[in-house]
């Protein structure tokens, strides 16, 4: 199976992230778990404006990957959330958008401050 191709983009395509009240719980738990050096060099990075909060610059990937946001798993493969560097793996097409379901946005409604 082809995968995008991440590597390079330093997260421009990575916002903003809509997020769900489920989804920020599982994150937590996430952020929780993860070794405190760890979790300190994420969130002390620098990233552009409207970046996720969780992308890791350093390391040009998503930091809480096993645990990101249903609109993540869905970017670059569905036609409404294309990979500009990979446009032919969008095969698939949302349904429509469930309004209500997204509870706010990482970076702008929820930062670092909200998993401490």
């Amino acid at each position: 199976m082809e995968t995008l191709p991440c590597q390079g983009c330093k997260g421009l395509c990575c916002g903003p992230v809509p997020v769900s009240v489920g989804e920020v719980k599982i994150i937590k738990k996430k952020i929780k778990s993860m070794p405190i050096k760890v979790r300190l060099d994420l969130e002390n990075q620098s990233r552009y404006y409207g970046t996720c909060i969780f992308y890791d610059l350093d390391k040009d990937r998503c930091g809480i990957h096993s645990v990101r946001p249903e609109i993540c798993r869905k970017f670059g493969y569905y036609k409404e959330l294309v990979c500009f560097r990979k446009p032919e793996l969008a095969t698939k097409s949302l349904n429509k958008f469930v309004e209500g379901k997204h509870a706010e946005i990482l970076t702008v409604d929820i930062t670092w401050e909200d998993f401490r």
